[in-house]
């Protein structure tokens, strides 16, 4: 393990922002006006899962790893075992990592508030996620040449492989891909231009580069609202989650971009749309497989990419299940909260999906890394890790006995306070009326939702909204992320040319970098 001293004053102050690696043992403070010297003590901590995190690299390499077992038992001449092994990955993503979560727990470890800034700086954990790519794509091309080889006596092989075989190939690079969109997710948040193209390069085996722009300018400003496609509903099945979700997230990222192309007066149908060039990855990396390894890897391809991106949504799915933003004394959904994520905090899973679990915080500070992403008590919790919630996903009547009380509870009983599926709305209010009467009125009917408050609703003040937007600097601040826009120099790329006045901003922007803040929450830098 890795341990790194940091310098923590013995005042209380924070941590030194200043030093290196290792600080030096004493600092100058200043109190009222009058300079001492400030006693500081060395803080040593270690991050206990600096190099697990070099485990998550294992779904990227699974096809690999099943190589020489293949091998090994086709040169023993056990052909059956040989075959299963080309399923390596699917059991450790579904059998093993769910059965580590059980066994291993929770993390229980949030890193101290002295260390985020260091921590979040040291490039060894963006590392981890950048050599994600080189094993996706390389087990991509890999599987390919499975696919389409008609001579693997290497692998111990008269000719090529049979059908349960590729379908286990298949298995694994699509579950490859799926959490490559995961490392993509984590790459795309952020501010420089290079992480942000290395997340359109992971979303390409799966052919879902437009997750890069409905994911963070849409779900992250929509996210537990009945508007948001990738929030799913109370009652809602995964099985009906899937096209919602699949088909809305596409067409929201399609008008995302269309808003923000007409605002620079072009049409949607340019390079410059951050939809269709991450596509174009993907048509310039198929064409170029299928013209090597020839057409007969066109519909495993096609295969791998829609399993992948259901294990997005299988995700998506159990995130946000029947959480519901209330509406503010604006009009407005409230600031997402840490209660509106469904959060686990068990350490195997948190470990492939790079801190994923740790939703709420993610929600929160979504331009924040991986390896600082906080665990949250008041986080309603999943009652085991993602992946072992995903099987339970796929099981509608599993899930609703596992997880519709668990969203009663949440709401102390009020289901109508939940995210309804509306095609079900009736069914589940008289459901729970009467569940309510038999228990003794534990799921009390309050209230129907509406679009504003009414006298018998318990009002949330918006008070996320700037009362005063004038700005004598010309310069407006996001309270979320930081992020500043500044009157003289624009912001090109959103459509407001250098001199565009703030009061010449839709209202409906949001802010360009976190994309959950709204114009009105900006503030005037003065």
């Amino acid at each position: 393990m890795s341990s790194t001293e940091y310098i923590r004053p013995t005042d209380g102050g924070g941590a030194d922002r200043h030093g290196g690696e290792h600080a030096p043992a004493h600092h100058h403070a200043h109190d009222h006006g009058h300079a001492h010297h400030a006693e500081v003590e060395p803080y040593a901590w270690t991050d206990a899962k600096r190099y697990l995190w070099l485990l998550g690299l294992i779904p990227a390499a699974g096809l690999f790893l099943s190589l020489p077992l293949v091998a090994g038992f086709n040169a023993l001449g056990w052909g059956v075992a040989a075959t299963v092994s080309w399923y390596l990955l699917p059991f450790l993503v579904y059998v093993a990592v769910p059965w580590g979560d059980y066994k291993i727990g929770v993390d229980g470890e949030n890193p101290p508030d002295e260390v985020i800034d260091r921590l979040e700086a040291d490039p060894f954990y963006r590392w981890c996620t950048y050599l994600y790519l080189p094993f996706q794509y390389g087990a991509l091309v890999l599987a390919c040449y499975l696919w389409s080889s008609d001579d693997l006596s290497w692998l111990g092989y008269e000719g090529g492989l049979g059908i349960a075989a590729s379908i286990g190939v298949a298995w694994t690079v699509a579950i490859t891909g799926g959490i490559g969109i995961n490392t993509a997710h984590e790459l795309g948040h952020k501010i420089a231009g290079s992480e942000k193209w290395l997340s359109k390069v992971a979303l390409a085996t799966t052919g879902y580069g437009h997750f890069f722009v409905e994911h963070n300018r849409g779900h992250h400003a929509r996210v537990a609202t009945p508007e948001d496609p990738a929030s799913a509903r109370f009652g809602q099945s995964f099985w009906a989650f899937l096209p919602r979700s699949v088909w809305g997230s596409l067409r929201s990222a399609w008008s995302l971009e269309k808003e923000r192309l007409g605002r620079q007066g072009r049409g949607p149908w340019t390079l410059r749309n951050d939809n269709l060039n991450a596509w174009l990855m993907t048509v310039v990396l198929y064409g170029a497989l299928i013209a090597v390894f020839g057409w007969q890897v066109a519909p495993w391809l096609i295969a791998q990419a829609i399993f992948g991106f259901s294990l997005l949504e299988v995700v998506n799915y159990l995130e946000h299940y029947g959480l519901l933003r209330q509406k503010t004394s604006s009009g407005r959904y409230q600031r997402c909260r840490p209660e509106h994520s469904w959060n686990s905090d068990h350490l195997v899973t948190n470990i492939f999906l790079y801190h994923l679990q740790r939703h709420s915080d993610h929600h929160a500070n979504p331009m924040r890394r991986y390896q600082v992403l906080r665990s949250f008590d008041e986080a309603p919790q999943l009652p085991s890790g993602y992946a072992a919630m995903m099987v339970v996903a796929y099981i509608p009547p599993l899930w609703r006995r596992v997880m519709d009380k668990r969203v009663l509870a949440h709401y102390d009983g009020d289901i109508t306070r939940a995210n309804i599926q509306p095609s079900k709305r009736d069914t589940i209010l008289a459901r729970y009326a009467t569940q309510g009467s038999a228990t003794g009125g534990a799921a009390v009917l309050q209230r129907e939702p509406t679009a504003t408050a009414t006298a018998t609703d318990e009002v949330i003040v918006d008070t996320d909204i700037a009362t005063d937007q004038t700005s004598p600097t010309g310069e407006y601040v996001c309270p979320g992320c930081g992020n500043r826009y500044s009157e003289a120099a624009g912001l090109p790329r959103e459509g407001f040319p250098p001199g565009t006045p703030w009061s010449a901003v839709p209202d409906t922007w949001t802010c360009s970098d976190c994309g959950v803040r709204d114009k009105v929450d900006f503030l005037p830098v003065r």
